[in-house]
């Protein structure tokens, strides 16, 4: 489990890196002004339909049928399936293109809008296309992680930070030299972006056996089995992401800046998010699908149990360090070019709200895919449906009278109650289910990180009160030192209290200086 989510960590990390100086080029491009909140209100649509149809409900459904296929019918029927269920995404996703164009071209023809909602809807109408294009890359990514491929697929990330740099500084100066024209250069990135993610799997798939070929969808058992599956896990594993389509319209609607404020805190929090969460999730749904098809579930208990136990301990100092050390964080990323100390001041308040409900997101991810692998779909459709009102109402109470931080809050609250729902109804779907060695580390794991954190922060007090950040290397010494001192602390207390991740994964560290990098 350590191997393969540290190799698709290493993978997302280099993506997550590249993604954050997408931001960073972002915010000096556009800060926090009402065109970077159209532009990423317009992303975030083809972004929800891409969780929905593709790295979403698709894939959760359809990789529990591609392992029972390969472990069952043989790899012809296995990869015949894969293409039955490949033709219909792309018949699919092609009719919902072709309707949402035409939509909103009649819509910008017949309607009357304000500047910045014309703008995101012009936005959209360019960016759409992106949903099919991406969709791909996504079941070609869990087509590999089925196959035991997990660093190169999750590569593919990576060319779209790459595109989406390359067009703000080279594709932008030749649009013009107003922003809310400059902008455009990034909606046809995105589109350069779909291409290059979804042509980057196929060598790989190539060299595993995969030819496409069309095969009909329609009266096909797989497509059938897996469009019965992703029907109500269409809501279940987005929840995060209708959440914030939800808060970022209505935040648009009230100021597109606080949509673009919380936008940027929402990088920040998905890069400790992406980097292990998010892959060790991505590694839990073939191996408990594979554990389920055996049914062999007392290792499908074990693995969840001891995956949940590998998150919190990387996630949650993450969490923690992400509030107390918001502002500096935001400050030295961020605060450059269009994007002023006010604009920090507003992500900051957005990010401290935001981040305590990182363990949730993340502990979401997992206890949706273990339902899945189980071949239920219903329950977390019915949780997330619960919790989604809840956020819903949530962001009415709290983004009027605190703005950005009402966003995070709402999202903070939500999270974590959706958390207990799942795990709540998970056990008692699962009669084998123990989470003993969970329950038991979580105490020592939060002391240790609170004890880092709470090093760190009197660190970065200090700094503050002495050195301050008036440059650059200021800035990020004010960043790096305490967050050093919190990983040393951290290590340092953990490793005495017997924390069994805090071993396993030096265990780790020590067998591949032995035997070298596994390939």
């Amino acid at each position: 489990m350590l191997k393969s989510s540290g190799a698709m960590s290493a993978a997302t990390f280099i993506s997550r890196i590249l993604g954050m100086v997408r931001e960073m080029v972002y915010a000096r491009f556009m800060g926090d002004s009402w065109v970077a909140g159209a532009f990423m209100l317009a992303f975030t649509i083809p972004n929800l339909f891409r969780r929905l149809l593709g790295e979403g409900a698709l894939t959760a459904a359809f990789i529990p049928i591609f392992k029972d296929k390969e472990k069952n019918a043989g790899e012809k029927e296995m990869w015949r399936a894969a293409n039955a269920v490949i033709s219909g995404l792309v018949l699919a996703s092609a009719v919902i293109v072709l309707l949402v164009l035409a939509g909103l071209t009649l819509t910008l023809k017949f309607g009357y809008f304000e500047k910045d909602t014309l703008l995101m809807l012009e936005l959209l109408r360019v960016m759409f296309p992106y949903m099919l294009l991406v969709c791909l890359a996504a079941v070609f990514m869990a087509m590999l992680n089925a196959r035991g491929h997990f660093f190169i697929p999750a590569l593919g990330a990576t060319l779209l930070n790459i595109v989406m740099i390359g067009a703000v500084f080279w594709l932008a100066p030749q649009f013009g030299e107003k922003l809310e024209v400059q902008i455009f250069a990034l909606a046809i990135g995105v589109l350069i972006a779909g291409l290059a993610q979804a042509g980057f799997q196929l060598p790989t798939l190539w060299k595993e056996g995969y030819r496409f070929q069309w095969v009909s969808p329609f009266q096909n058992e797989t497509v059938r089995a897996v469009v019965t599956r992703m029907i109500p896990g269409t809501v279940g594993v987005a929840a995060f992401q209708i959440n914030v389509l939800v808060t970022q319209g209505i935040a648009f609607a009230l100021d597109p800046t606080i949509n673009a404020s919380f936008g940027y805190a929402i990088r920040l929090m998905e890069l400790p998010q992406g980097m292990f969460g998010i892959a060790l999730a991505t590694f839990l749904l073939p191996t408990l699908s594979g554990l389920a098809a055996e049914k062999k579930y007392d290792e499908f208990s074990g693995t969840l149990d001891k995956g949940m136990q590998h998150l919190l301990f990387v996630n949650l100092p993450a969490s923690i360090l992400l509030v107390l050390l918001a502002e500096p964080i935001v400050r030295l990323l961020f605060e450059r070019g269009e994007f002023g100390p006010d604009s920090t001041q507003r992500a900051t308040l957005a990010l401290a709200f935001l981040a305590p409900g990182l363990v949730a997101y993340s502990m979401v991810n997992i206890l949706a895919r273990a339902f899945f692998a189980l071949g239920d779909t219903k329950t977390p459709m019915k949780v997330s449906v619960f919790c989604l009102v809840m956020n819903l109402l949530l962001t009415v109470a709290f983004v009027f009278p605190m703005q950005q931080a009402g966003l995070g809050l709402a999202n903070t609250i939500s999270s974590w109650i959706n958390v207990w729902l799942l795990h709540r109804a998970l056990k008692k779907k699962l009669n084998a289910l123990d989470l003993a060695e969970f329950h038991r580390s979580a105490g020592p794991t939060a002391l240790a990180a609170f004890i880092a954190c709470a090093a760190a922060y009197g660190v970065w007090w200090l700094w503050n009160a002495r050195l301050g950040h008036t440059t650059n290397w200021l800035r990020i010494g004010e960043v790096f030192v305490p967050l050093l001192t919190s990983i040393v602390v951290y290590w340092t207390v953990a490793l005495p209290m017997k924390i069994a991740s805090a071993h396993e994964m030096i265990d780790l560290i020590r067998r591949k200086k032995k035997t070298g990098p596994v390939a």
